[in-house]
């Protein structure tokens, strides 16, 4: 498989660093450009045959990295005119008669750590023209999201223009790194300024051969200082190494009613949906640590006939906006909704049934051990029920307890490993501070 890196970039808003000197992708992280970061992530993954897109100052790309002999891969360029700029996905016209097959695309100022055979195993899976690496981040609002659907397929684009004050929205950004299917030249009639999204991807979003792949791996633009900086200091840290999904990734299990948000009861509305104080807070400890941050939660609203799959959904939407707003995010969300009791006025028959995925059972932290690579017994449960401690011991985990008054009235067949008055407590004494 090919690989295309797009760096004909001029990188204006770095240039207090590059002082026009050298193109954006190479800035150095650790002495070693971005770029060649990049190559070599490529390389370890099998993709050694790369095409890059070179136009403001592209000479200093070429003498530096030559035919990519010196880094073990063959390395092609095709030259924009920097006077007549292409735009994100102008210079992919001059890939026709050059690539016939699949291939990787990455915009040359991002830094990445990536598991790309398991992109692109989803994308080969699904038989998808455009897969886009997509995660989350601490700023929705403010962003050019994604709409998803249940099948990860994507129906439309968010842009960050609209008054989202006005409606909920999921936290799915694009990441800047792209599975291409070679039918995606087709619509690049000639060499003129496009942007990959909204001229390119958007004509196959009807056909719905578009497809998010959710990664909770580090991927990160360098395209302000601050953004620069922030890079440098994980890379130190060993940040982008750990969250790569070939290495056991730790993670803190949320329960949601009672955990994230205000027990309510059933909840069969978005409106009944609020946080409880100090989640926000919380929960943005654990996006900055080294753990993931994922949520398991039993909603039988659905087996009961109280709440439809699309309610639930829109009320998820509208626990990531508004922990969005507050600068905080889950790295994905596990539901339940089955029942083992029959015989209640309006249940849904099909979801009747004796499940394996039901707390205290361990189907759904299974099922996102298996997509995440989680290592279980480096892992954490924090719930408000003896079903979130049952099956935290059930998956081998550390548990904590959040003490309410449904907790304490609870059977407990297994105590939880400690006790705590709320989320941030329990975040705290995991994380330290």
């Amino acid at each position: 498989m090919k690989a295309v890196i797009m760096a004909g970039g001029k990188g204006t808003r770095v240039a207090s660093i590059t002082n026009d000197e050298f193109p954006k992708p190479m800035l150095k992280i650790d002495g070693i450009p971005i770029l060649e970061h990049q190559i070599k992530c490529l390389k370890d993954n099998g993709i050694d045959d790369i095409i890059i897109t070179v136009g403001h100052l592209g000479g200093v790309i070429t003498d530096y990295f030559g035919d990519g002999s010196r880094l073990g891969v063959k390395i092609d360029y095709i030259f924009e005119d920097e006077n007549k700029p292409l735009g994100t996905a102008g210079a992919l016209y001059y890939l026709k008669g050059k690539i016939n097959d699949d291939f990787v695309l990455v915009f040359g100022d991002v830094f990445f750590d990536v598991d790309f055979q398991k992109m692109i195993d989803f994308h080969k899976k699904n038989r998808a023209v455009a897969t886009l690496l997509t995660h989350p981040n601490s700023h929705p609002f403010d962003s050019d999201l994604l709409v998803v659907n249940e099948d990860n397929v994507v129906i439309g684009f968010d842009s960050k223009e609209n008054d989202r004050s006005t409606y909920d929205y999921q936290n799915i950004v694009n990441s800047g790194i792209y599975v291409f299917s070679p039918e995606i030249l087709k619509v690049i009639l000639e060499p003129m300024k496009m942007a990959i999204e909204k001229d390119v991807v958007a004509n196959f979003i009807e056909k719905r051969k578009v497809y998010s792949y959710h990664s909770t791996e580090y991927v990160k633009d360098m395209g302000t200082p601050e953004r620069y900086e922030s890079v440098n200091l994980d890379y130190k840290n060993k940040i982008p190494w750990a969250r790569n999904l070939k290495n056991k990734q730790k993670c803190i299990f949320l329960d949601r009613d009672g955990t994230i948000n205000e027990d309510r009861g059933y909840i069969t509305d978005k409106k009944d949906l609020v946080l409880m104080d100090g989640v926000a807070e919380a929960i943005k400890r654990i996006n900055s640590s080294e753990y993931l941050c994922i949520a398991v939660t039993n909603q039988p609203v659905i087996a009961r006939g109280q709440c439809t799959v699309e309610g639930l959904n829109e009320i998820h939407k509208h626990l990531e906006t508004l922990l969005g707003r507050e600068g905080a995010y889950i790295d994905g969300l596990y539901y339940c909704p089955h029942h083992p009791d029959k015989g209640f006025k309006g249940e849904v028959l099909e979801y009747k049934i004796d499940c394996d995925c039901r707390k205290p059972k361990i189907g759904m932290v299974k099922k996102a051990a298996e997509y995440y690579n989680i290592d279980l017994e480096s892992s954490y449960m924090i719930g408000d029920s003896w079903r979130d401690i049952e099956m935290g011991k059930n998956a081998k985990m550390y548990t904590y307890l959040i003490k309410n008054k449904k907790s304490r009235g609870d059977p407990y067949l297994i105590m939880p490993d400690e006790q705590v008055d709320n989320l941030l407590e329990a975040v705290n004494k995991i994380i330290g501070g």
